[in-house]
């Protein structure tokens, strides 16, 4: 796996922050300069912190566990999908559901309910639903479908969170926080870095950027996998 260079960063517009106005405090560190009022990353904290994150995802995949990515916001989703699916992980892409990790057994019941529908429209729903009964529970799987599809098949909770944007994926970060969860997040100048095990100091706006650092995870994952045995999720290792 190639690094990702300072002038690859650069050109994605990695370095490019919130306004002041709007800067957290805890982000000082990672702050190299201001310019017309926007503070500019520091990239070689970039480089160093995102070396560190994909250390610890080869070594948590290597190890056989499982990645959760979530990027709920309009720029990420279609990305985070698509590597996701590409390393073969689970995802959020649509809205994080409260209890998602913290509630982990109500979420499996609901996946379970998109199962048990699933398996009715196969049937076509026979001769026991009256035509608005039938609607009804075809609207119902297709929300559950939208809902669960990056997560349908994690029948136990992940090893580690990669978030896009720690600030908009609050709750996701204080659900994982709350187990134990190590997370690995993009955090921008507004973020706070105390919350992620593992910050990666860029702009959590830019497409190129967001494109870049979650492409390197899913890379670090499929070189993780190539090199060592990983079990499956369900095996009796891992705990609900």
């Amino acid at each position: 796996m190639e690094e990702i260079t300072f002038d690859v960063l650069w050109k994605s517009g990695a370095h490019f922050g919130h306004l002041r106005s709007k800067w957290n405090p805890k982000m000082k560190d990672y702050i190299f300069a201001e310019k017309n009022g926007i503070h500019i990353i520091d990239l070689k904290k970039t480089q160093k912190c995102l070396s560190e994150a994909l250390r610890f995802i080869r070594e948590t995949v290597r190890s056989g566990g499982n990645v959760l990515f979530v990027g709920t916001k309009k720029q990420a989703k279609e990305i985070v999908q698509k590597e996701a699916d590409r390393c073969g992980m689970f995802y959020v892409v649509e809205r994080w559901l409260g209890g998602t990790l913290t509630n982990f057994q109500t979420i499996k019941k609901s996946i379970r309910r998109l199962q048990e529908l699933e398996e009715l429209k196969k049937s076509g729903y026979g001769d026991t639903y009256t035509k608005k009964e039938r609607l009804s529970l075809e609207r119902e799987r297709e929300k559950l479908a939208i809902l669960h599809r990056g997560i349908r098949d994690m029948r136990f909770l992940p090893d580690a969170l990669v978030v896009v944007d720690a600030a908009y994926e609050e709750t996701a970060v204080k659900e994982a926080n709350r187990l134990a969860i190590p997370v690995v997040a993009i955090v921008d100048t507004n973020g706070d870095p105390t919350m992620v095990d593992y910050p990666i100091p860029a702009n959590d706006d830019s497409i190129q950027t967001i494109q870049l650092i979650v492409g390197a995870v899913a890379d670090a994952i499929i070189e993780a996998k190539s090199s060592s045995f990983v079990e499956t999720p369900g095996e009796e290792t891992k705990q609900e």
